[in-house]
């Protein structure tokens, strides 16, 4: 019988994985870079925005010190995009959401939150100005495409709201600048913090954008064409491997450790804004009307009865994060949960954030947290635990940059 070749058992190999350790049938989508992924070592995913998402690499500390150290590129094509154009699309974007967007211009991100009737958040995506009535939502992991289409429905506006042929990629950590300069040359150096260019590399189109979701320097890739798939992950490869680069995926120690949110974990359609302290993100006083201003204004005038915090928890360094929202108790009464939690080697301590009463979240509060393998102590903190300004993440080598998200 003929040995197979390299790419004969890549293709048995890809189809047992497919069949025994994804199994999620044809019904979730996989990105343009999920091939490519494979080959690179991507050996388990999740689902997200009913997408396959790579969320093993092997060992998930490696892939940590990989991304504060060196560089890694992560398939987030899960972020979806929502893409909002017509000539009332700047009008209805603004109803979207309770983030002032009245001085945005083109080319321009912002981190906006999503809101309901009642205040409650739908998602907390990053929103891009393409053009005066051109706006894409690059989203978490909820269905926002089907949420902004029904509000278009009695909206009177005259929007059109589609789901693009666009893929993004992470390339985040120290080096990614560097990296990025070998493949679009000197003037990629002058990208602000939360700004985006519109460019190509090798004839594929993309957008680049100075964001990501992990606290580190970093850009994100927006691939306009999936038939490129294949081929911008291995040119983006090419080049980054001499500089340090790895394939990765989004870590949880570094999104934990720099207080950022993850939807469905930290926040849901039952959390709002102040009880998270995003008040930023909140302008009550412009004139434009938005979906949820009166209830978040009443919220605002009432107070909040809980609060996120961070947490120091007591004990041996945590196995993993946790799989399931922990009760955290004070002077004997359940008083909330954590909702995010893992072990981070870089501050050799268990960190956590928590949704708590009011009356437990001031600093320095002592807490007892329910974990699956019984009762330890934790206390209230400050968060982010590391680089709280995010200089790192608006780091640059090259030029100061406004720090605006």
């Amino acid at each position: 019988m003929p040995k197979a070749t390299p790419e004969a058992r890549l293709r048995e190999d890809d189809d047992m994985m497919q069949s025994h350790d994804f199994g999620f049938g044809t019904q979730i989508r996989k990105s343009p870079f999920f091939d490519a992924t494979v080959r690179w070592g991507a050996q388990g995913f999740s689902v997200y925005n009913h997408m396959y998402i790579p969320r093993d690499f092997g060992d998930p500390e490696q892939n940590f010190w990989n991304l504060v150290t060196d560089a890694i590129l992560c398939d987030v094509a899960v972020e979806r995009q929502v893409e909002i154009t017509g000539p009332d699309a700047a009008i209805f974007t603004q109803m979207l959401t309770c983030r002032d967007l009245s001085t945005m211009a083109v080319g321009q991100c912002k981190y906006v939150l999503i809101t309901n009737a009642e205040g409650g958040i739908l998602n907390d995506p990053i929103l891009l100005k393409l053009g005066q009535n051109h706006f894409w939502l690059s989203l978490a992991d909820s269905d926002i495409l089907l949420w902004a289409q029904g509000v278009a429905v009695h909206s009177g506006l005259d929007v059109s709201i589609r789901e693009p042929d666009v893929s993004p990629l992470q390339l985040q950590g120290p080096k990614s600048g560097d990296i990025m300069q070998a493949l679009f040359g000197d003037e990629i150096m002058d990208l602000r913090y939360y700004w985006f260019i519109e460019t190509e590399l090798d004839g594929i189109p993309l957008i680049v954008s100075r964001t990501g979701w992990s606290s580190e320097l970093g850009y994100e890739i927006y691939l306009r064409d999936s038939s490129f798939g294949d081929s911008l992950w291995e040119r983006i490869m090419a080049v980054g491997m001499p500089m340090g680069l790895k394939p990765g995926h989004t870590s949880s120690i570094r999104r934990i450790e720099g207080g950022m949110l993850s939807y469905h974990a930290d926040a849901d359609i039952h959390t709002n804004p102040f009880e998270l302290g995003l008040d930023r993100l909140v302008n009550l006083d412009m004139e434009a009307e938005f979906i949820g201003k009166f209830a978040l204004q009443r919220i605002r005038d009432n107070g909040v009865a809980r609060k996120q915090v961070g947490l120091i928890i007591d004990g041996d360094p945590m196995t993993g994060p946790n799989t399931a929202f922990w009760t955290v108790n004070h002077e004997g009464e359940a008083v909330g949960k954590v909702t995010s939690a893992v072990y981070s080697p870089r501050l050799r301590k268990n960190i956590a954030l928590a949704m708590v009463a009011v009356e437990a979240a001031e600093l320095g509060t002592d807490l007892i947290v329910v974990t699956h393998s019984g009762e330890t102590t934790a206390t209230v903190v400050e968060r982010p635990f590391f680089d709280p300004r995010k200089q790192l993440a608006a780091s640059s080598a090259a030029v100061p940059l406004q720090v605006n998200g």
